[in-house]
């Protein structure tokens, strides 16, 4: 288990209006799309637990944001205890043509470190969030590739016959919305293979197994900190 340190050398706003920042610290411990680094900063009292963070964002430099608020001493010059990275990231064929990332939750930041790679692959891209996403002013968000065609939410569903790879970003507690929103009838999986980034807590980051991030699955359930966070639809019970 790899374990290090880093400090913290900027803040980024403007990522979904999410607190996003930079870290000086060694190149293998930014996270693939998909997985996670826990960082605790030791000198702080308001982080007591670890924080989950993800890489987001599509710039060379790695950007990391947490799914939820970070503690408020966090800022440029505090050094952090960083662990990981940890579990399963998107695994994206590298034949894919085309690419559909869709966002159930608040943030669509956490699919766009697939871009890059997948337009390096010759992919086109189509990115689908909630309607209010679209018409907010584009400096609460993150600055999208040319390349990338937007769409509503509600526009997935007869898109699935086109992708030919579906990379979804899914809080736990929307799973029960998501046969609704993919317009499939019930026990029906995707037409293309189907990635689902699983936000939820994990605290204790696959060494306790304390359940708290526990994923409903065919026969029980799966850790999200551990045996994902991202899954295959298919392996999930939904």
């Amino acid at each position: 288990m790899r374990t290090s340190e880093g400090g913290i050398t900027e803040i980024v706003s403007g990522i979904n209006k999410r607190v996003s920042f930079r870290i000086d610290c060694s190149p293998q411990v930014i996270p693939d799309p998909g997985e996670y680094l826990l960082a605790h900063d030791p000198g702080n009292s308001d982080s007591v637990l670890p924080v989950p963070l993800f890489r987001v964002g599509t710039s060379s430099q790695a950007t990391l944001q947490s799914t939820y608020q970070i503690p408020s001493g966090w800022g440029p010059g505090s050094t952090l205890n960083l662990r990981g990275p940890l579990g399963t990231g998107f695994q994206i064929p590298t034949d894919t043509r085309h690419l559909a990332l869709a966002a159930l939750g608040g943030s669509f930041a956490r699919l766009l470190p697939l871009v890059n790679p997948a337009l390096e692959n010759g992919a086109d891209i189509a990115l689908f969030i909630p309607a209010a996403q679209l018409s907010a002013s584009p400096y609460q968000f993150a600055p999208l590739p040319a390349a990338i065609e937007t769409h509503p939410l509600s526009a997935l569903p007869e898109s699935l016959k086109w992708a030919d790879t579906l990379a979804l970003d899914v809080p736990l507690d929307e799973m029960p919305t998501l046969r609704q929103i993919l317009a499939l009838d019930p026990h029906e999986n995707p037409p293309c293979l189907a990635q689902a980034l699983i936000i939820t807590p994990m605290p204790c980051g696959a060494i306790a197994e304390c359940g708290v991030c526990a994923v409903p699955a065919p026969k029980g359930f799966k850790l999200a900190c551990k045996d994902g966070p991202v899954f295959d639809l298919k392996r999930l019970r939904w």
